[in-house]
């Protein structure tokens, strides 16, 4: 129940709903109840004509059934005697058709209410999965498989706006079933304690089979997660697998996946779709034993039960049937949905590992350098830099090279907080980069990384990405920084043309140009450019790297590179290998050197 009123605390107002709610709910099964126990009564009257069971005098108020029901036998008494009985029959059909419109009416407000806190808990956790998920750092989605967040986005999400549905159900239905076993009371004490008896039984039976469906759910939603990861790997990946024919290698991997799924999915609808025919079927049984017990109590005469009744016993029993099977279904469809919250709220609750600070620093403008004080990082137990010493002055360009692996995107990494060091600190004008605040650090810096981030949206929204109230003149001109208007203004709608999912529609290099453009228009003081030009071809690497240069003017850069070629004018290159800074110097000072920068500059001219 903790995680069920978790849930509903994503709807707002849920005090005021769930009020409204249990009024509606009591209102329509009420005025469910009325009707069906007055027919007994003015049936009685009017076809047996026992005007002796009339009531003759209006009686004195009171806050009970009593008073109620007196009232309408009076008046429709009063009717019977005045007009005859036609007349007075096509008053009880007008009077029943009254209630159950007024039955039904209370019963569809009761149902829109459940609808709107279904839809507004749906919306809102939604929006809460995505908040919180884009604020976790970097690590977490190495670690994560993207198809299992997705799923729990979606499939996890459906299911407990299943869940919400069936848990109105199980708060409705019971209201239901208690007014109806107060009418039952009312007509015969005796057989409606004979008919409990089996309460017992059914809710025994239906306990256990719950209890087997909550793993079984928890199995389907994983399965589903893993699911979604494959699809999502292989129509990303679609050009690979057909080049290596690896298509019947990932269709066993869905079939595996997929079957096990088939299976799980199985095993939670027999369970499921079990409990609703046992419940009926033993309600059935226990109307059986009361038609034959009850049946043998009028037709002996014995008893004060009268046939209309008794019969009218009967419809009341026969009515709590559906009701039950409703409660029976919700609970048990309730697990599913259970399951499904338990792996959202993982996800939720997991707190990120880069957070602000409670009184942290609003970072209004980069002055003076940047510092790397005593650096280590570990990826959990691999280390990736040790005891790392480095200062950037503001306005110079520093390039790191070296082999693969030795660390360098993870340095450049720690400049936006993408990471935090395990040992010793980064510092920004002096402050260590853990006392500002996230987003006014990031603020102060440009990405432009190998592979171009790009969203199936606009070329000028893909350039104007994450900012507002931008003006178009200053997209042109951040693109023709970037050497992109040409080939943009080349494109069927210029500006306005849609790029394909990850820009697919354009080339490498157009891509890269984009991105630098990006870049540009945000105007950051501090640019990390990581391995920018390594995946193009030289007509788009010396297109994309004049762009670089006209970006980089008057900024701190930070520069990983592939191609030493392009790095060559920085005013300081460190060569970072096994997590150390083995190298440092100028272009000229390191070639002079003859060590490991050497040896890669003679690679790349081989």
């Amino acid at each position: 129940m903790k995680i069920f009123f978790r849930i509903l605390r994503y709807a707002p107002g849920i005090r005021s709903q769930l009020a409204k709610f249990l009024l509606y709910a009591v209102l329509a099964s009420g005025f469910s109840a009325v009707y069906l126990g007055l027919l007994q009564p003015m049936l009685d009257i009017l076809f047996i004509q026992k005007l002796n069971d009339t009531v003759t005098k209006l009686p004195e108020f009171s806050l009970s059934v009593e008073y109620g029901k007196d009232v309408l036998m009076y008046y429709f008494s009063d009717t019977l005697k005045a007009q005859g009985l036609q007349t007075t029959l096509m008053y009880v059909c007008i009077f029943i058709v009254g209630f159950v419109f007024l039955s039904n009416l209370f019963r569809y407000m009761e149902r829109m209410v459940a609808s709107r806190v279904k839809a507004d808990v749906v919306r809102n956790i939604r929006i809460h999965i995505f908040e919180k998920v884009s604020l976790l750092h970097i690590g977490f989605f190495n670690d994560q498989r993207k198809g299992d967040l997705i799923s729990r986005f979606t499939n996890d999400v459906g299911e407990m706006e299943n869940t919400v549905v069936n848990a109105f159900k199980a708060i409705k239905e019971p209201i239901t079933l208690i007014i109806y076993i107060g009418v039952l009371f009312k007509i015969s004490a005796e057989l409606t304690l004979f008919t409990l008896i089996v309460l017992p039984l059914m809710g025994g039976v239906i306990s256990i089979i719950i209890k087997r469906l909550k793993k079984r759910a928890v199995q389907s939603q994983e399965t589903m997660g893993r699911i979604v990861n494959i699809l999502d790997e292989s129509f990303s990946g679609m050009r690979v697998i057909n080049a290596f024919n690896a298509r019947n290698f990932i269709l066993k991997k869905i079939e595996k996946e997929t079957t096990f799924h088939r299976k799980v999915n199985l095993s939670i609808s027999r369970k499921n779709e079990l409990a609703s025919p046992l419940s009926e079927f033993l309600g059935v049984v226990v109307v059986a034993f009361i038609l034959y017990y009850g049946g043998q109590w009028v037709l002996s005469g014995t008893g004060e039960l009268k046939p209309s009744a008794f019969i009218l016993f009967l419809t009341f029993y026969a009515s709590m049937i559906q009701p039950a099977k409703n409660f029976s279904n919700g609970i048990t469809s309730l697990q599913k949905g259970i399951a499904s919250a338990q792996r959202i709220f993982a996800t939720i609750d997991t707190e990120s590992a880069i957070r602000n600070k409670p009184d942290a620093i609003h970072l209004q403008e980069f002055k003076t350098q940047i510092e790397f004080r005593n650096v280590s990082f570990a990826y959990e137990t691999e280390p990736v830099l040790s005891n790392l010493n480095l200062t950037i002055e503001k306005g110079k360009t520093i390039a790191l090279v070296g082999p693969s692996g030795g660390g360098k995107s993870t340095l450049a990494d720690l400049i936006p907080r993408f990471y935090d060091p395990t040992l010793g600190e980064v510092l920004l004008d002096g402050i260590s980069l853990k006392d500002y605040e996230i987003d006014s650090l990031r603020k102060q810096m440009g990405v432009v990384t190998q592979e171009s981030i790009l969203f199936n949206d606009t070329i000028f929204n893909n350039i104007a990405f994450g900012m507002e109230n931008v003006k178009e003149e200053d997209v042109i001109h951040a693109a023709r920084v970037a050497n992109a208007h040409d080939f943009i203004m080349q494109q069927e709608n210029g500006y306005q043309t849609f790029i394909g999912e990850r820009g697919s529609k354009l080339s490498g290099g157009q891509r890269q140009r984009l991105s630098i453009a990006r870049a540009v228009l945000k105007n950051p003081p501090i640019l990390i450019l990581d391995e920018a030009t390594s995946a193009l071809d030289s007509e788009s690497e010396r297109l994309v790297q004049d762009a670089l240069n006209n970006l980089m003017k008057n900024r701190t850069s930070i520069v990983i590179a592939h191609r030493l070629s392009t790095i060559q004018h920085a005013d300081e290159i460190l060569v970072i290998q096994k997590g150390h800074i083995a190298e440092r110097g100028s272009h000229a000072e390191l070639i002079q050197r003859n060590g490991l920068y050497r040896k890669l500059k003679d690679i790349q001219r081989v």
